[in-house]
């Protein structure tokens, strides 16, 4: 997820001050970037699936559209949102296909990257639930596993977004996956 020396920065930093033609050129600077992570959060889909990885974008940039009043800080925060935003729009998918339901013995894995198929969205609506507890004790590990599972990026991209080194994303990323081991198995899963 190169920034070509802080364009996406920039370009940011030009939207906050009112250049209107700066979010032109940042739809086209981070366009890519999101559907490629899309595509990689949906690579095992079989073709027709009802969610397509240029809809999934889509949605998260007519969101992004709608926080006018978001002060973009850098190009970290940006991503940061973004992958928030496609976490809520997984959740709300799930919730809608009407996947969520207790006891249905869903197996939740910790793949590199969240494969979603129709049969997996009552993992999404369970991993999004067990996040919000993961965030209330460790923000860090929250947001490490949002960028990872709900967001897909690579353990390099999450250093980059967060601005972190890549060995304190992979011992933090170790960590949450454990945690989140620990409380499925405990049966604290919805």
């Amino acid at each position: 997820m190169p920034d070509d020396g802080g364009e996406i920065t920039q370009l940011l930093q030009r939207l906050r001050s009112g250049d209107r033609d700066a979010g032109a050129k940042l739809i086209a600077a981070v366009y890519g970037e999101l559907r490629n992570v899309a595509a990689r959060a949906m690579r095992s889909e079989r073709p027709g699936h009802t969610l397509q990885p240029t809809a999934l974008v889509h949605e998260a940039f007519l969101k992004l559209a709608g926080n006018a009043g978001v002060d973009w800080r850098d190009r970290a925060h940006f991503f940061g949102v973004a992958a928030r935003l496609m976490r809520e729009i997984l959740v709300d998918y799930a919730r809608k296909r009407g996947a969520a339901k207790r006891g249905s013995g869903a197996r939740i894995t910790f793949d590199d990257a969240l494969l979603i198929s129709e049969d997996r969205l009552s993992e999404v609506v369970a991993i999004d639930e067990i996040v919000k507890r993961l965030d209330a004790l460790d923000p860090r590990q929250g947001h490490i596993v949002e960028l990872r599972f709900f967001g897909g990026l690579s353990v390099e991209e999450v250093a980059e977004v967060m601005q972190i080194s890549t060995p304190t994303v992979k011992r933090e990323w170790q960590s949450a996956k454990a945690w989140l081991h620990r409380e499925l198995t405990r049966g604290s899963a919805p």
